[in-house]
Order: structure tokens, then sequence, then C-alpha cells
């Protein structure tokens, strides 16, 4: 008899295997197996006496915390859907999506509450708010006494098939309004199955909750940790110290993290100089830093490094870079280089780069095409949005936006998002390898590169860059620095300082932002990205 891929199974596999082992550590709470089943229970009858059905959106605005992870179990043993949103965004932003999603129960965070209440009175689906860490004056119901007054005896059911929706997750929004993201209970199972054997998940590891939950869910990590009775640790606040702070005292061995956050990480090692005694392994999600990030976390810190690549809308990872056997021969330096790349399909997943006809790039590391995936984990499509998803899905392969190319070993390399390309007279150049070199300036500690507006050339690239801490350079010192490492074309002819970039609650730097705002100064109205 076929068994349904339903993800409440890796819960069921941990209570069953590793039910009075510590599976989740949140601040000073500690819960096993067993007792985060129990509270799932709970949470799975107080949504069924609120009326939630199969198929019914629950929202969370919530940062890692264990009522958010709980939610996603207590969530799917309904049938119910997941609508996980992005804190770091704005009252209207969460009008447009509990409104497009039609969400009917909304959970959020005290902390985050403030964001809700502008627009409370604009909810047209959602029947009820729950707040979690209530401090007492809220009006809205408290979380924990929500839960204590239902059942923690097994729940019963609902039935559900393995390409029925269970998360609708938001894009990020930053060019006009935010789409939602179908992903089914077989995409996120058969994704967690490949990530854990490419990730080399296990009952020993202790995760570090750094990337939101929120964000893809967290690339799927409650589900793959879970099911392999992984401890996890839910950090509120992921700042560096507190990220340090949990590999010290709780065993970390693995954590997933955005390129801005391994930076905090590097520049807080240098600073504080902490010993860790334990192996770690760093999954960075997002453009890969550069090679010399690379050979500090492996060479100074003793971690491994893993890069991977994907997007929501294939649940989402798709590549994996690490050396493969027959490749560990190669020089250090070039394997470094070679692990900065987004890497290597998945098991379960096809993945190539094309050129505008449809043909696969050559393997010779300059012909960029778009890359496109094919697989178990692209999405169903954008909720209530067929024209986007005609867009992005085209004769079954999810088209990425991505530009790339592909070495002679397979591995294939982003080389910019196609609206970040640069083209100036008539050039096209990659953001990212500018960016790449200015990391390898001392005094940088952040850089986001940009088109700007060029009377000869039509456009030309600008960096926006944050110094270290008590360091000093000219616009003029990183134009001639860019110039002596950079074809000269490529190099940037301008510089902006800032105390901090733009980011996505990921730790994205959010490139668009400073695109449009610098595009509306200079009165091009027609470059701004919608």
């Amino acid at each position: 008899m076929e068994v349904p891929l339903i993800l409440t199974q890796f819960l069921d596999r941990a209570v069953k295997l590793y039910g009075d082992k510590k599976a989740i550590i949140n601040d000073e709470r500690i819960f096993t197996y067993s007792e985060l089943n129990d509270r799932v229970n709970q949470l799975s009858d107080g949504l069924r006496q609120l009326g939630v059905k199969k198929g019914d959106k629950v929202a969370y605005l919530a940062p890692n915390t264990v009522e958010m992870l709980e939610g996603f179990y207590g969530v799917f043993q309904l049938g119910a859907i997941m609508v996980p949103l992005n804190i770091r965004l704005k009252p209207e932003d969460y009008l447009f999506i509990l409104n497009h999603s039609e969400s009917k129960i909304l959970f959020v965070d005290q902390d985050l509450y403030d964001l809700i209440i502008p627009i409370k009175d604009k909810l047209e689906t959602v029947e009820k708010i729950i707040v979690h860490y209530h401090d007492g004056l809220c009006e809205e119901e408290d979380y924990d006494q929500f839960l204590s007054a239902y059942s923690k005896e097994p729940f019963e059911r609902e039935d559900v098939e393995e390409n029925d929706v269970c998360s609708l997750l938001y894009t990020s929004g930053t060019t006009g309004n935010p789409k939602g993201v179908m992903l089914t209970h077989r995409n996120n199972y058969l994704h967690a199955l490949s990530s854990m054997h490419h990730l080399r998940v296990t009952d020993e590891d202790v995760l570090a909750h750094v990337l939101p939950m929120f964000h893809v869910n967290g690339w799927g990590s409650p589900f793959y940790y879970t099911a392999n009775g992984a401890t996890q640790v839910c950090l509120r606040k992921a700042s560096a110290e507190s990220i340090y702070d949990a590999i010290e005292n709780h065993g970390v061995t693995v954590m997933h993290m955005a390129p801005t956050v391994l930076n905090s990480l590097i520049q807080y090692y240098d600073e504080h100089q902490p010993t860790v005694k334990q192996d770690i392994r760093l999954v960075i999600a997002g453009s890969a830093p550069p090679p010399a990030f690379i050979t500090k976390i492996e060479e100074d810190l003793g971690w491994e490094f893993i890069q991977v690549y994907g997007m929501t809308e294939s649940t989402p990872l798709t590549l994996v870079s690490r050396i493969r056997s027959h490749h560990k021969d190669l020089p250090l330096e070039e394997q470094y280089r070679l692990k900065a790349k987004q890497g290597v399909q998945m098991i379960g997943t096809d993945v190539k780069v094309v050129n505008a006809v449809g043909d696969e790039v050559a393997w010779d590391g300059r012909e960029v095409g778009e890359i496109v995936v094919r697989g178990n984990g692209v999405m169903k499509g954008y909720w209530k949005n067929e024209d986007a998803s005609m867009e992005a899905l085209r004769d079954g392969w999810l088209h990425t936006g991505d530009m790339a190319n592909v070495d002679e070993y397979g591995n294939i390399e982003i080389v910019d998002r196609k609206k970040d390309v640069i083209i100036s007279g008539g050039e096209n150049i990659s953001s990212i390898e500018v960016e790449g070199v200015l990391y390898d300036h001392p005094s940088v500690l952040e850089a986001a590169v940009i088109a700007v507006p060029h009377e000869k050339w039509g456009e030309t690239p600008h960096a926006y860059v944050v110094l270290r801490p008590g360091e000093e350079v000219t616009e003029e010192d990183l134009i001639q620095f860019s110039r002596s490492k950079l074809a000269h074309f490529k190099a940037i002819t301008g510089v902006t300082f800032l105390e901090e970039l733009p980011k996505t609650a990921s730790g994205k730097i959010l490139k668009v932002h400073l695109r449009n705002e610098h595009w509306k100064k200079a009165g091009k109205a027609d470059k701004l990205v919608n």
C-alpha cells in the first residue's frame, strides 16, 4: 500500500524514535519531541475549535520560536495551509498578504503586534488574532492560555493528499505586490529527503535556526532536522553574539544563513577570537561570498562551508556546491573558488543554464544564460495569479531569472539577476563580480553594486559601501582599487557610503531599493522596477 508523502510523518518519526530527547531549545525553555508533539496536538485541537478546516489559511508573524515551529505541524494536521509572514514588512504589506491569502487566523508575536494594529480594521478574512509572548496588556488572546485549554491527546487528522497545498509563501515584494507561492506536501517532503542527504543531516546534529523560518520554511529545516531527531535551537534574534553563545552553550553543529550574516560572524571572530571545539557546517544561501570568505571560514575558523542555491518557487534548494571526490586533488585555492559557486544539481532536480533560444550554454565558464529548473520541488503555481504562473512555468521548466555560466566541471555560477546586469556601452557587467572585487578591499565590510545613468555609456557601475568600524577610505581610493582589479569598463565610477545596506529579513541585500532611489533622483522614472 502506498503511503502519501505528508509532512506530519516527520514529527511522527521524531516522537517514535526520539520522544524523550532534547528537541527544542528556546531561550530558557527546553522541550522534548514528545512535549513538542503535545503542544502541536493542543494547537490543532484549538484551531479546529475555532472552525479551521482543510484548505483554510493560518498566518504566522513571528521570529524563530518554538511557537513558530510547532505551527507548521499543528496547521498541517488539519490539512490547513501555513502562511508565514516576513517580519520586516510594513503594515500595508501585511494587509495585502492577509487579505490576498484569505487567512482565517493570525498568530503574531507580541514584539510584532504593533505592525498589525494599524490594519486590524481592514482585514477582510481574519477572524481571530492570537498573540505569542503576550505582555498582559494586549487585547488579543494570549497564546499560552489558548494552548492550555485544549487536549494533548493524539489528534484525529484530516485526510490529506500529497499534492495538497501545505504552505503559501509570499515573495519579498520588492518589485510590486508579493506573489503567493503554493508549495505542496510532496514538494516539501521530497525536498527534505534530498536536502538531508546533501547536507548530511543526522540525529547528532544541533541546528541553530538562524535563517528565519518564514523564509521558505527556513530552507525546510523544520522538516528535515525534525525527521532526523536533531536538536533545534530557536534564536529570536540572530545576532553574531547570540549565534556564538548558542554554539558555545548548546553545541551547535550546523547553521543556515545568508552571506551578510556570515560576514558578521567573521567580524565577531576577528574581534573576540572565540574558541569553538566542535565541527560546524555552514550552509550559505544567496549570492556566494568571495573565495576569501571561504578561506577564512575553513582555514581560520575550521568550519565547513557549503554553498546552496534555490528560490521560493523551487521549495527552495536545487544546487549544492561541495567538492566531489574526483576533484579533491585540485589545488586548495581552486577548490575554494569552486566552493564559491552555486554548484551542481541536487538529487530530485534537473537544472540547466539556457540561452535566449532555449539551448544549453557551453561548459566553458564564459557563455551566460538563464537558470531553469524542473523537479519535485517546483511550485504548484502562484496563488490567484495565473499570468505570473504561466510566465514563470514554461514548457515544464521554472524560469528563475538568474543569469549564470557553467564551468568545465559542470558547476553553475550565478553572474547576476536579469534585472541587476549592468549594460555599459553595449557590454554586460556582472554586479556580483564587481562586488567580489570590492570585498577584497580591507576597509570594506559590505558592498552592493547597481547600474546608474551615464551620458556617454548609458549606465555604469556604482557602489554602495559599508566600511569596517574605524576604517577610512575615499571614493577615489575605491574607484582606483576596482580599476586595478577589473577591466576598466567594469570598474565602479562612483561610491555612496552608508551606515548599513537595506536588507530582507533573511539578510539579502535589497539592491532594488538602492537602484530605484538612485534612478528616481536622476529623473529616470522609466528605469524604476515596479
